[in-house]
């Protein structure tokens, strides 16, 4: 069972003062009731007054712009009226348990808002810069690109950058969700707001501070609560017509039965007030918006930004997810996979003889060979290279005529080959134009898409599709391994937006929604196009994080279906909450109308069905999702 902290910030202590000091005089003043009645009263109003000036002064501040309606207005009518009828007592408890009701509000607010502004802890404050050969303490902002950073044990990392020298663990947690440190030594990638936490490193810097991962993660956080969702839209054009009807209502009920029945006013009157006080919608207003801020903090906490509530919601009705393939549902790193070698040579000099003619060439699929390759290349004599466009490389390897390339090449040599199906680029080798094998280079699949995809379907997300510029028969093979019945392969980015519009039409037919998962700047224009665009943060590219909806902050395609069950929960328990709220406040609008209710009874409608809504909130906090 996770624990529920108290926090208790300086407003909330000044107010738990006040209502102390209320709650002091109140007792004094009863005790004076019977033998210092004037005394009595003054203390009373005094208590009030010191209970109720919060409310009070936010309720003239309503009036001077025009809005009579407001919950501050409706408190200070039912408490004041209270105090004419003589219901001192009741007034100030209406006041003090509104207050009690106010700062456990705030500290749920404050705890949803935890799990989002850790992120704003992440901001790093300082950075040991390298000038002259000595090192001077900076601010991130005046690091350039380029520029080398040293970062000691327990430091935050300025801004993103290559290790150059050194070693270490990194805590990634604040900006990724993964609390697992990642071992990092030359060449690798950090990312600004890491925590350092073993070796001392030197950085190079290869983003300015503005540009960097945490910067960008602190723009959307900040962002992430103004766009509202439609029910949180609704719950605010409800109270505008609500708070005018309850008030007209309480108006009657306290002038009707007296002027047109003889019944007496005195009675009536505080029926009404009571009615007034039960009427506030503190319940509808505060837990619905509470209830998305704290799926959006969920899903911070769980490695997800989504940059708005209106995001969040949009996930309860989404019938189809487009996935691009390389970098979202693939690694985006190519590796031997594997060796078909058909010559008399070992597999080892079978791949050193490869990698020798690869050996200049930038090409991703050269680069996995060299990688892959152990022996020392220096021991082949190189001549006569010569890369032919489309079909790939020839050269001259210690006098043997070596060509690496695809199909083409081989039928170029006179070779009839029958092409075989692989999930990844096939690398034909031929020495002295005869067929001696081929090398299986492939993309790896992530370890968690095919559970993404499982996920997806569970929760009844059954139109999957995968977008690829890849060829059909590396994209079917992919599809087929993860469960990904409709494939789309050999596509250009405006082939994609095509395809998506369509299918984004379809979902609208319906009266749903369509989301698109992407990594890179040329899956920006679907990514704006789809109702919900959703981008692989650490490894995607920038322009695909901005153009994004939702960022998933740890490349994990499974956290796709996290968000869907945070967004379903989410909408279960406000909607808990409006049902809970409105029928307890029904019910007791009726009651006070009968006599039945009274003015304690209607500080427990209002102030005690505010407190259970935003208890039952914070279960969307305390809710533990699959991953």
């Amino acid at each position: 069972m996770k624990k529920f902290n108290l926090h208790f910030d300086e407003e909330a202590r000044e107010k738990m003062t006040l209502i102390v000091i209320s709650i002091v005089l109140t007792i004094i003043a009863m005790f004076l009731r019977g033998s210092q009645p004037l005394i009595s009263t003054i203390i009373f109003l005094i208590a009030y007054l010191v209970s109720a000036q919060r409310v009070l002064r936010k309720a003239w501040k309503n009036i001077k712009s025009g809005n009579f309606f407001s919950e501050n207005i409706l408190m200070s009518i039912a408490t004041i009226g209270a105090l004419l009828i003589g219901e001192y007592p009741e007034a100030i408890a209406v006041m003090v348990l509104y207050e009690i009701g106010d700062i456990i509000e705030d500290m749920a607010v404050d705890r949803s808002k935890r799990s989002i502004s850790n992120l704003l802890e992440a901001k790093p404050e300082f950075a040991h810069l390298k000038v002259n050969n000595d090192w001077q303490t900076v601010d991130p902002s005046v690091v350039k690109i380029d520029d080398i950073i040293l970062v000691k044990p327990g430091e935050k990392i300025p801004l993103d950058g290559l290790v150059i020298s050194g070693s270490s663990s990194v805590n990634t947690a604040a900006l990724t969700g993964e609390s697992v440190p990642v071992t990092v030594t030359d060449g690798d990638q950090v990312l600004g707001g890491s925590v350092n936490q073993e070796g001392v490193i030197e950085v190079k810097a290869t983003k300015v501070f503005e540009d960097s991962a945490v910067a960008k993660i602190l723009e959307l956080v900040q962002n992430a609560s103004e766009s509202k969702a439609p029910t949180e839209k609704f719950i605010s054009k409800f109270a505008n017509y609500y708070t005018p009807v309850v008030v007209l209502a309480a108006l009657l009920l306290a002038v009707i039965p007296p002027l047109f029945f003889g019944q007496s006013w005195s009675v009536w009157i505080g029926r009404a007030l009571t009615f007034l006080v039960i009427s506030c919608p503190c319940a509808l207003v505060i837990s619905v918006p509470l209830g998305f801020f704290a799926g959006i903090g969920s899903a911070s906490k769980n490695g997800v930004l989504i940059k708005g509530s209106n995001f969040l919601e949009a996930l309860n009705d989404l019938d189809t997810v487009v996935f691009d393939k390389t970098g979202t549902l693939t690694e985006g790193v190519f590796e031997v996979t594997n060796i078909d070698n058909q010559s008399q040579m070992s597999d080892d000099d079978f791949i050193a003889l490869v990698a020798a003619v690869e050996q200049n060439s930038n090409h991703p699929i050269a680069k996995s060979i060299l990688s892959y390759n152990e022996a020392d290349l220096t021991e082949f004599t190189l001549s006569s290279v010569e890369e032919v466009a489309g079909h790939g490389l020839k050269a001259k390897v210690d006098g043997r005529d070596v060509t690496v390339g695809n199909m083409k090449a081989m039928k170029a040599l006179g070779l009839e080959i029958t092409e075989k199906a692989s999930s990844g680029t096939l690398v034909y080798v031929a020495i002295d134009g005869t067929y001696q094998g081929v090398i299986t280079v492939s993309d790896k699949i992530k370890p968690d898409a095919k559970k993404a995809i499982q996920r997806l379907q569970d929760l009844g997300i059954q139109n999957l599709v995968m977008l690829t510029g890849d060829n059909k028969a590396v994209a079917d093979i992919v599809a087929k391994e993860l469960g990904i019945t409709q494939v789309h392969a050999n596509l250009l980015p405006e082939d994609k937006v095509a395809i998506l519009e369509k299918l984004k039409a379809e979902s609208h037919s319906k009266k749903k929604k369509i989301a698109f998962t992407g990594d890179g700047i040329n899956d920006t224009p679907a990514l704006t196009l789809a109702d919900i665009g959703i981008s692989m943060g650490g490894l995607g590219s920038d322009a695909a994080v901005e153009a994004s909806d939702i960022v998933i902050m740890q490349d994990q395609p499974s956290k796709i279906p996290t968000s869907i069950e945070i967004s379903r929960y989410t909408r279960k328990i406000i909607m808990q909450n409006i049902i809970f709220a409105l029928g307890v406040k029904t019910l007791f609008m009726i009651l006070s109308t009968f006599g039945i209710a009274s003015m304690w009874q209607a500080v427990f409608a209002d102030v005690g069905v505010t407190f259970l809504a935003v208890m039952n909130t914070l279960r969307i906090m305390r809710k533990d999702y699959k991953s």
